[in-house]
């Protein structure tokens, strides 16, 4: 059948010409939407700007075919073969094309918008400034493509092939990239904000200004990948291999990275603002300075000597640990979950709910914060639905004034200068927790129930993990044999619990000196 043929059979109705053998035909401005042209033989056709959509092409040949300008959108093009095809500014918009071949195709400037492209083979393909958004390309082989400048926002990316990839200047941002293969692939300046590449294989990947504000990495391969000033704000790098990695100055503003392995990664000049610095491996990590300002406008700089590096990228999280001499009960529970959201409404820093653990005779509280110089004022917060707040607060407040007056040839500067310093916040603190108590009345209902009137000791561990009791009820651990003991133990709930002692002064020296802090 030649081509006047399926045109005139065509205009007189007909739809079905499966089979049929056409290639090198001229096909260039043909209107045939909706033929059905399966396992038809197209190849080297000159298909230029015909209009094609809604065809069936399942399995046709239509390798080294001229496509350009073609119009297949919502075709089916399903195992299809388009092999060195020219589909320059093709419309193929919502096209099934479900296990095509598309090796070394011509896709420039292409319009792929929601296409389902599952299990293609896309492997040495043209795909620059093309726009495959919410495309399907699922297990797809884009291997030694080029996709530059290509706008892939929403695609389902998730274990396909991009080995050796050019994606420089492309937008992934909310793309599923989850256990994709993007093993030296560039992408330089891409957005890729958003994007889910958790598990992806990023080896030696150039990643240089790329931005990955938010974006999962968890469980990521970045192994000799170089991330040069890209954007990682808010990412989770959650157990990422980042051994050998170059994140010189890359932004990690807010970045979670418990678990990375940063072993002789580079990370100078990192903006590291309220980035944990707790749970990593940093074995010969190379850093000789990082921005600590909130803006990473480098207002707060951290100078390392070699040996100060592992010091800083400590691993113990700073705790506050609150031991309760009581089982935590169902209303005590309740009562205590509604005491912590409203503090956390008025005080920042306890933001994040605690870890709770109960035993038979005890309950644990523990909070995690970002910094050593947050636990002491964080603490008089904690503390605050119990009825040893008041005491608790008093030690915190008495130990670091104490070491404000020490005679100074009794400390170092830094020392003396780091302890007076805590002073305000902890006032503030404390000042702060007294008129939430007075505010808030699920403070007033948990200070009626016992959970909360039970004694407490008060522990701290900072990021060097040394440890402070800052508080400790003398009452604590005492369990009563005989109905006397039971009465004026009664009695002392009723007024103010005996007087705590405070630890000794040397303790408390050592536990501040150990504070890692900013130099600034």
């Amino acid at each position: 059948m030649n081509v006047e043929e399926l045109l005139e059979k065509y205009t007189s109705g007909a739809m079905d010409f499966s089979g049929v053998d056409l290639s090198e035909a001229n096909l260039s401005g043909v209107k045939l939407s909706g033929v059905n042209l399966s396992h038809a033989n197209l190849s080297v056709a000159n298909l230029s700007g015909a209009n094609l959509s809604g065809a069936d092409l399942s399995h046709a040949k239509l390798n080294v075919a001229r496509l350009s300008g073609v119009n297949l959108s919502n075709a089916i093009l399903n195992h299809c073969c388009l092999n060195v095809a020219n589909l320059i500014r093709a419309d193929l918009s919502r096209a099934q094309m479900r296990g095509a071949l598309l090796v070394r195709a011509e896709l420039i400037r292409a319009e792929l918008s929601r296409a389902d492209l599952f299990e293609a083979d896309l492997k040495g393909a043209d795909l620059r400034e093309a726009t495959l958004r919410h495309a399907h390309l699922r297990h797809a082989n884009l291997s030694e493509a080029i996709l530059k400048g290509t706008s892939l926002a929403g695609a389902n990316l998730e274990m396909a092939n991009f080995n050796a990839a050019d994606l420089s200047r492309a937008d992934l941002s909310s793309t599923n990239l989850r256990e994709a293969e993007l093993k030296q692939v560039n992408l330089s300046q891409a957005n890729l904000s958003g994007a889910d590449l958790s598990g992806a294989n990023l080896r030696w990947a150039d990643l240089n200004g790329a931005d990955l504000s938010w974006t999962d990495l968890s469980n990521a391969k970045l192994s000799g990948a170089s991330l040069i000033g890209a954007d990682l704000s808010n990412a989770n790098l959650t157990n990422a291999s980042l051994v050998h990695a170059n994140l010189s100055q890359a932004k990690l503003i807010k970045a979670e990275w418990i678990g990375a392995d940063l072993t002789s990664a580079i990370l100078t000049g990192a903006k590291l603002y309220s980035t944990p610095r707790f749970g990593l491996k940093t074995d010969a990590l190379v850093c000789e300075w990082v921005d600590l300002s909130p803006e990473g406008d480098r207002t707060i700089i951290q100078r390392f000597d070699i040996e100060d590096v592992r010091d800083f990228f400590n691993e113990t999280p700073p705790t506050i640990c609150i031991v309760v001499d009581a089982a935590l009960e169902s209303e005590a529970n309740f009562a205590l979950a509604g005491a912590y959201y409203h503090i956390a409404q008025e005080y920042q820093l306890c933001k994040q709910p605690p870890s709770i653990e109960v035993s038979r005779r005890r309950t644990v509280i523990t909070f995690r914060v970002d910094s050593d110089d947050t636990l002491l004022p964080t603490a008089c917060m904690a503390i605050l639905p119990f009825r040893d707040a008041a005491n608790t607060q008093k030690n915190i407040y008495t130990m670091v004034d104490t070491i404000g007056k020490e005679d100074i040839s009794l400390l170092d500067l830094n020392t003396l200068q780091r302890a007076k310093q805590l002073v305000a916040p902890i006032q503030e603190a404390i000042v702060q927790a007294k008129a939430i108590r007075q505010v808030k009345r699920n403070l007033e209902l948990a200070a009626k129930i016992n959970f909360f009137k039970a004694a407490t000791q008060t522990i701290l561990t900072n990021s060097s993990g040394q440890t402070l009791i800052v508080h400790h009820n003398p009452n604590f651990g005492k369990r009563f044999i005989n109905a006397a003991d039971h009465v004026n133990f009664l009695a002392d709930l009723s007024n103010d619990s005996p007087t705590p002692t405070l630890p000794p002064m040397n303790t408390v020296i050592d536990f501040v000196k150990t504070f890692h802090y900013v130099n600034e």
